[in-house]
């Protein structure tokens, strides 16, 4: 869905250029907040893999004290 708005934010700024307009303020500060939401967007995703993977790493050194003490 962001996507989307980042798409319709850079059409409207880029039709208000090729009419030779300027893009008022709030336009230009409403674009800028969408890509900061799709930035942080974007690290809480890679926060989240890298979460996902510790605890992948942490189950399998819990298997693998569970094999060792099963010996």
């Amino acid at each position: 869905m962001k996507k989307i708005a980042v798409v319709f934010a850079s059409a409207s700024l880029m039709a208000l250029a090729a009419c030779g307009e300027k893009p008022a303020n709030e336009t230009a500060n409403a674009s800028n907040a969408v890509v900061e939401n799709v930035v942080d967007n974007a690290v809480n995703a890679s926060d989240n893999a890298v979460n996902a993977a510790n605890a992948a790493e942490n189950a399998a050194a819990v298997a693998n004290n569970a094999a060792a003490n099963a010996m």
